[in-house]
């Protein structure tokens, strides 16, 4: 009997998590052999892909649903400081990696654009006023400016002020070193990478069918898209990195920790605005709150984007549902993950979660012209032959098993991780893409314990000078690496437009 190509790691899935994973990796210890699947023609094809997300470098500067405000008014800013923790640590991986040579330019994947907030009426301006107040004590948002002058939102946001009520009453808050990211060139600079190392593949057009025991490994079950061949991989390490497609893969691998995950599909549409006379109007990523019973990934806002050098703007996001857990995957994708250990928990959250349901189906309803509306709360002034319908990636939220609900829909990201640390799993949305150094460094330190520890600490130490908790409470740290990473990044005073101009 032949016996089975061995590697040391395999990493399901050639987005922004696998690409960063295995290039961390490949820093850490060169002699690592690894091997990237993917079941797709190209890298970055599903939520990498820059259309398919907002490319907002999540840093909590703009997004109000990181600081949630309790009943009794007070607001919580602790996530959005982590997230802003956790975004630097990213910086600080891409900086070393343009330091050392491994990328092509910055500006191909990463430009400065302000990040800012806008609410309307009392209650909104309160909250944000008070949300302001809040962050500015805190050294990573020292920069942040706030206000409720028309004049001063005039030269903010120029596009968005024409044809608004004389006496509505707004605010806005900006922070000029904001960031557009395309994780899509990033994650294919990434995979490049790796193609000019030893002993790393980037395999396309491969899909994973299979996933058993192997020892204190896995055999992986790898089968050709095209010819429909199939060949068994022994790995010591397997990373499921495949979007909406790591759930069903978690559960074939049938590990303890798998039982009572299930995922909720929420698919996204844009509105797309090309036309240069508009786009040049409107240098900024604007935020605003979501409507009331909408999902967090739906907050309304208005982004200048930077892709392949050219500037446009995406409004949305329009939520929808669809049983498909990937762009392109299949609408069999939600039946066929209900399992025992998860049906209690994913009825639970069907029964909890029907207004969200209703909401996701009204949006999936939508004409262009109820579209252009909530556009027009934005940019009052929006004409329809100026935008198009953009669809957008599939998220996957999760469901996980809660004593008192029975189940619970969860926004953001989870890292499953086998008992023994031969296996882990990203499951989730955003702020994924943006906080996925962090996060593929805490699977590193639960996966890889001794060697995190030991003959990986040094060269830890020396890719990320200061960690989240570090970052957050050494203000005099925080601005010196901030301040090396922008150098490195070329994160200079000049907007897109400009830059493209």
């Amino acid at each position: 009997m032949a016996q089975n190509e061995s590697v040391d790691v395999v990493l399901v899935g050639a987005g922004i998590m696998s690409a960063t994973l295995a290039v961390l990796l490949k820093e850490l210890d060169p002699s690592l052999k690894l091997e990237v699947v993917e079941a797709m023609d190209s890298g970055a094809a599903e939520s990498s892909n820059p259309w398919n997300n907002a490319g907002t470098g999540h840093a909590g500067l703009c997004e109000l649903n990181y600081t949630p405000q309790a009943a009794d008014g007070s607001i919580d800013i602790k996530k959005a400081v982590h997230i802003n923790t956790q975004f630097e640590v990213s910086r600080q991986f891409w900086s070393y990696l343009i330091r050392k040579g491994s990328l092509g330019s910055p500006r191909a994947f990463i430009n400065p654009v302000p990040h800012l907030s806008y609410v309307e009426g009392d209650k909104g301006v309160a909250f944000l006023k008070k949300r302001f107040e809040l962050l500015k004590q805190h050294h990573a948002f020292a920069e942040m400016q706030y206000t409720e002058d028309k004049t001063v939102m005039q030269q903010w946001m120029p596009l968005m002020m024409p044809g608004r009520p004389a006496d509505q009453h707004i605010a806005a808050t900006r922070v000029m070193k904001g960031t557009d990211v395309n994780f899509g060139a990033l994650t294919n600079q990434l995979l490049a990478l790796l193609g000019k190392v030893p002993d790393a593949q980037v395999k396309y057009s491969k899909k994973v069918t299979g996933l058993r025991r192997n020892g204190s490994g896995w055999s992986v079950t790898i089968k050709d898209v095209n010819s429909g061949n199939s060949r068994d991989v022994d790995a010591r390490f397997v990373f499921l990195g495949a979007g909406g497609a790591a759930l069903p893969l978690l559960q074939a691998s049938g590990i303890p920790e798998s039982k009572g995950f299930g995922g909720f599909p929420v698919s996204g549409q844009w509105l797309r605005c090309d036309n240069p006379e508009i786009v040049r109007q409107h240098q900024a990523k604007v935020y605003s709150q979501a409507a009331v019973g909408a999902p967090p990934m739906s907050v309304p806002h208005l982004d200048t984007r930077v892709v392949d050098g050219k500037t446009s703007l995406l409004f949305g996001p329009y939520a929808g549902f669809t049983t498909k857990f990937l762009k392109h995957g299949s609408f069999t994708d939600l039946p066929f993950s209900v399992r025992m250990g998860n049906i209690g928990p994913m009825l639970a959250v069907a029964r909890d979660n029907m207004d969200l349901t209703k909401y996701l189906v009204s949006e999936v309803m939508q004409s262009m012209e109820q579209r252009l509306q909530s556009l027009r709360r934005f940019y009052p002034e929006a004409k329809a032959e100026d935008w198009r319908l953009e669809v957008a990636g599939q998220r996957v939220q999760i469901i996980k098993k809660d004593p008192k609900k029975g189940g619970v829909l969860q926004f953001g990201t989870e890292l499953v991780a086998a008992q023994d640390g031969s296996l882990a799993a990203l499951l989730g949305a955003s702020p994924g893409a943006s906080v996925t150094v962090s996060i593929m460094l805490d699977l590193i330190e639960r996966c890889f314990p001794e060697q995190a520890k030991g003959a990986w600490a040094g060269k830890l130490a020396e890719i990320f000078p200061a960690r989240e908790k570090t970052l957050a409470t050494d203000a005099a740290l925080y601005q010196k690496i901030s301040a090396e990473c922008d150098a490195a990044l070329q994160m200079v005073e000049t907007t897109p437009a400009q830059q493209f101009a």
